[in-house]
């Protein structure tokens, strides 16, 4: 599989997450990729105290959540 098409599925994955009401708790990297734990938001639908982390692989995927991390936080900031 391409590596774009890896990137694709990942993002994917994230999307899905963010649209059913997780949101990104931690970020754990090492070698082998980054491991994004979701937990549900304060006011989402998502079942309460549900964890659930992705592996993320692709250099595009970490670059597309780290910007999703960042944008939230701007969005607390102001």
């Amino acid at each position: 599989m391409s590596s774009y098409k890896e990137f694709l599925e990942e993002k994917q994955k994230i999307d899905a997450l963010l649209e059913s009401g997780y949101q990104i708790a931690s970020v754990r990297e090492n070698l082998s990729g980054a491991f994004v734990e979701f937990v549900p938001a304060a006011n989402s639908l998502a079942p309460a105290g549900e964890k659930v982390e992705l592996h993320i692989l692709t250099a595009d995927a970490r670059k597309y959540f780290s910007n999703i991390i960042i944008a939230n936080q701007k969005k607390v900031v102001q």
